[in-house]
C-alpha cells in the first residue's frame, strides 16, 4: 500500500477525485429539481446518476495516467518501480473507484427513487358505459363516493368534486394538463357499466406529469357490493400513494352508508343534484324528494338526512326563508347524528343549519371543525368557516380560509364568486378580477363568473356597457326564477335606458323575481320605479300598489327576514309613506345589524339610507352612506353616481363633497 500511495500524490488523483465528487454532488442536486419542473420522466434522472457514478472510477484512472501541463495532456512519468507494482496499483485505483462508486450508489440511488411522493390526486369523471344513457347519475356517484372516501384520509391531498365534474363527458383528456390546472400528481379515471343488479367498473391510477399508469383494476360485482369495491379502490390508492390511514379513517372506509341498493340509488341521483346548486339554476327543489325517498326506503341512511338536511339549509339561505326550511335542516342533521355520531358529513350539516338557520357562529363553527377533522380535503369545511369568519369582520381569516377551500377545489365556481364577493367588499377588486378572469378562462361555460365580472365592472368603475353585454343575451325561456332578467332591467335602468328596460321585464311572466337577497322582488316594484323615473305618476302608482300587496304576502311568509322588510320599506317609501317605510328600514337593521354580520350587514344600512333619501331625510342618509364608505360593503363612488336611487340628493353639496371625498381614495 505505501507504494500504491506513493504513486498516487504525484498524480493528482486525489484533486480529481474531490472535483468530480463535488461537480457530482451539484449536478445532481441541480437535475433533482429542474427534470420535475421540465416534466421528464423519472428514469431520465436515474439515468443521469448512474452515470455520474459509472464516470468516477473512468475520471480516477484518467488522473492516473495522464496530466494537464503547459503543453498540453501528457502521460504521467512512472516512478521507477517493477511493472508488477504499477499493474497491481491500477487494479488498486480501480477497485477504490468501484467501492466509492458502489458506496455512493448505496446512499444516492435509494434517494432519487425514493424522492418524496406527492400524495395529490383528484378523481376525474367516470364514463358511462351502460347501454341506458340515464344511468350516467351512477357512473357519476361512483366516481364522487370514491372521491368522498379518499376526502376522508388526512395524509392525502384530494380535489373536491365540483372541479374534477368540469371534465365530465371529454373523450380525450391531456393528463399533464389536467394534473397542472388541479394541482395534483395523480388522477384516477375509469369506467362504470351497469346491466340490472350487474357492476362492471375499470378503473386506472395515471401519473399525471408523465402520463404512465401506476396500475388499473377491473371489478365485476352484484349491486350490492360496489360498497367493497369503494372502500378497496380507496385503501390501494392510499397504498399507492404511500399515505397512512389512522383506524378511525380505516373504520370510516369499511363502514356501508346503507345495505339498500335502491335507496342508494336515489341518494346518488340526489347528491348529484344538490352539488349542482348555483345561485342561477336551482336544483334543490329536485334534489330534496329523491332524498326522502331514500330516506323512505332506509330509515337508518344517515348520510341521506345529513343531504336533506344541507338542501334544506340552503334554500332557508339563498331564496326560500321561511321557517320550516329551518326546522327540516335542524332536525334531519340531528337525525343523521342520532344515526351516526361519527358521520361528518352530519357534523357539516348540523353546522350549516346553526349558521345559515340561526346564525349562531359558534355553534356552527364547533361543528365545522369536527366535519374538517373527519373530511381533511373537504373544502366545504374551509368554505363554511371563511364564510363565517367574513361575517364577524375577520377578514384575513376568511381570506385564508376561503382562500384554502380554493385550492382543495379549484374550479368550484361557488367557492370561486364568494371569495370574488369577499374581494369585492373590501374593495380589492384587482384581486376579484384576476380571479374571475382565471376562473373563465378555465371554465368558460358556467355563466356566473361572467355575470359577476360585468356587475363588478359597474362597481369598480362604472363601465355599463360590459354589465349590459353580459346579460342582454339572456332569452327568458332559460331565466325562470327571473334572477337574470332583474339584473338585466337593473342595467338598462342604471343607463337611463327605460323603455327598454320595460320591455325587458314585460317578457318575464311571473310575479316576483328574485335578486341577490333572500327577498324576491315584486316585477310591478321595478315597474313602478321606471314610470316614477319617467314622471308617469298614475302608472306607478298602480304598480307600486300592486307591490305592497305581493311584498306583504312575502313578509307574511318570513317576518324574520331582514331583506324582505327592507324591500318593503323601498316600496313604501316610493308610495310616499314616510313613517312606515321608516320603521320597515330600521326593522331591516335590527334584524341584520352589522354588528352581526360585516357582509350583509351593510346591505341593509345600504337599504336604511335609500329609504331616508326617497323620504327627505338628508342628514340621516348622508350618515349612513359616510359610514358605507368608511367600512367593507357594496357601496362604491361609480355606484353613487350611476343609481338613479341616489336622484334625490343630487342637488344636495355634500353629495359631490361625498364623491370629492372617496373618489380620490378608493
Amino acid at each position: 500500500m505505501s507504494g500504491f500511495f506513493e504513486e498516487v500524490q504525484p498524480r493528482k488523483v486525489y484533486r480529481v477525485a474531490a472535483a468530480y465528487i463535488i461537480a457530482a454532488g451539484f449536478i445532481i442536486q441541480i437535475g433533482s429539481a429542474v427534470f420535475p419542473a421540465w416534466e421528464l420522466p423519472g428514469w431520465a434522472f436515474r439515468l443521469v446518476v448512474v452515470l455520474l457514478l459509472v464516470g468516477f472510477p473512468i475520471a480516477l484512472i484518467l488522473a492516473w495516467a495522464y496530466d494537464v501541463t503547459p503543453q498540453g495532456i501528457r502521460a504521467t512519468p512512472t516512478p521507477s518501480t517493477p511493472g508488477s507494482h504499477r499493474r497491481r496499483n491500477v487494479i488498486m485505483l480501480i477497485g477504490i473507484g468501484v467501492i466509492i462508486s458502489a458506496g455512493a450508489g448505496f446512499f444516492l440511488l435509494p434517494r432519487v427513487s425514493a424522492r418524496k411522493i406527492d400524495k395529490s390526486i383528484a378523481v376525474l369523471p367516470f364514463q358511462n358505459l351502460s347501454d341506458e344513457k340515464e344511468n350516467a347519475y351512477f357512473a357519476d356517484g361512483m366516481q364522487d363516493d370514491i372521491l368522498t372516501n379518499l376526502s376522508k384520509i388526512g395524509d392525502l391531498k384530494v380535489i373536491s368534486r365540483m372541479s374534477v365534474m368540469s371534465y365530465r363527458g371529454d373523450a380525450v383528456r391531456n393528463v399533464r394538463e389536467i394534473g397542472k390546472a388541479l394541482g395534483v400528481a395523480t388522477l384516477l379515471e375509469g369506467s362504470v357499466r351497469r346491466i340490472g343488479n350487474r357492476v362492471r367498473v375499470n378503473v386506472q391510477l395515471i401519473n399525471a406529469n408523465n402520463d404512465e399508469h401506476i396500475w388499473a383494476e377491473d371489478y365485476d360485482r352484484d349491486l350490492t357490493d360496489v360498497f367493497a369495491i369503494q372502500t378497496d379502490l380507496a385503501q390501494k390508492i392510499a397504498s399507492a400513494l404511500q399515505a397512512k390511514l389512522s383506524p378511525n379513517e380505516k373504520a370510516r372506509l369499511d363502514r356501508r352508508p346503507t345495505q339498500n341498493s335502491d335507496a342508494y340509488l336515489l341518494f346518488v341521483q340526489a347528491h348529484d343534484c344538490a352539488n349542482r346548486i348555483d345561485m342561477f339554476h336551482d336544483a334543490s327543489s329536485k334534489a330534496e324528494p329523491l332524498f326522502e325517498q331514500a330516506i323512505k326506503l332506509d330509515p337508518n341512511f344517515a348520510a341521506a338526512f345529513a343531504g336533506l338536511s344541507m338542501v334544506e339549509s340552503w334554500a332557508y339561505h339563498s331564496f326560500d326563508p321561511v321557517p320550516v326550511r329551518r326546522e327540516k335542516a335542524r332536525s334531519n342533521a340531528e337525525e343523521a347524528l342520532r344515526l351516526q355520531p361519527d358521520l361528518p358529513e352530519a357534523h357539516l350539516a348540523l353546522g350549516f343549519s346553526y349558521y345559515y338557520g340561526d346564525r349562531d357562529y359558534e355553534r356552527a363553527l364547533a361543528e365545522f371543525e369536527i366535519a374538517k377533522r373527519g373530511l381533511p380535503n373537504e373544502s366545504q369545511a374551509y368554505f363554511a368557516i371563511g364564510s363565517i369568519q367574513r361575517r364577524q369582520g375577520k377578514w384575513s381569516e376568511s381570506n385564508a380560509n376561503l382562500q384554502k377551500a380554493a385550492t382543495l377545489d379549484p374550479k368550484n365556481i361557488n367557492v370561486v364568486i364568494n371569495l370574488c364577493f369577499s374581494y369585492i367588499a373590501q374593495r380589492n377588486f384587482e384581486a376579484a378580477d384576476k380571479l374571475l378572469d382565471r376562473a373563465i378562462a378555465e371554465s368558460p361555460q358556467p355563466f356566473q363568473p361572467r355575470a359577476l365580472k360585468g356587475f363588478m365592472a359597474v362597481l369598480w368603475k362604472g363601465d355599463l356597457g360590459a354589465a349590459e353585454k353580459v346579460f342582454s343575451s339572456t332569452p327568458p325561456e332559460t331565466d325562470p326564477n327571473g334572477l337574470m332578467t332583474w339584473s338585466q332591467a337593473w342595467i338598462l335602468t342604471l343607463e337611463r335606458k327605460l323603455p327598454d328596460a320595460l320591455q325587458a321585464l314585460e317578457r318575464f311572466r311571473g310575479e316576483t323575481m328574485f335578486t341577490t337577497t333572500t327577498a324576491p322582488s315584486p316585477k310591478a316594484f321595478l315597474e313602478g320605479m321606471i314610470y316614477l323615473l319617467q314622471g308617469d305618476k298614475r302608472k306607478a302608482q298602480a304598480e307600486l300598489e300592486r307591490a305592497r300587496l305581493i311584498s306583504e304576502k312575502l313578509l307574511r311568509e318570513a317576518p324574520g327576514d331582514s331583506a324582505r322588510h327592507g324591500h318593503h320599506g323601498l316600496i313604501l317609501a316610493a308610495l310616499g309613506q314616510k313613517q312606515e317605510a321608516i320603521a320597515e328600514g330600521k326593522r331591516a337593521v335590527e334584524l341584520l345589524p352589522e354588528t352581526q354580520d360585516a357582509l350583509d350587514g351593510p346591505q341593509a344600512t345600504a337599504t336604511l339610507a335609500q329609504i331616508y333619501a326617497w323620504t327627505g331625510e338628508f342628514d340621516e342618509a348622508f350618515r349612513l352612506l359616510d359610514h358605507l364608505f368608511a367600512v367593507p360593503s357594496n357601496l362604491t363612488v361609480p355606484m353613487l353616481k350611476l343609481d338613479p336611487a341616489w336622484d334625490p340628493l343630487r342637488q344636495d353639496p355634500r353629495f359631490q363633497a361625498l364623491i370629492d371625498n372617496y373618489g380620490t381614495k378608493r
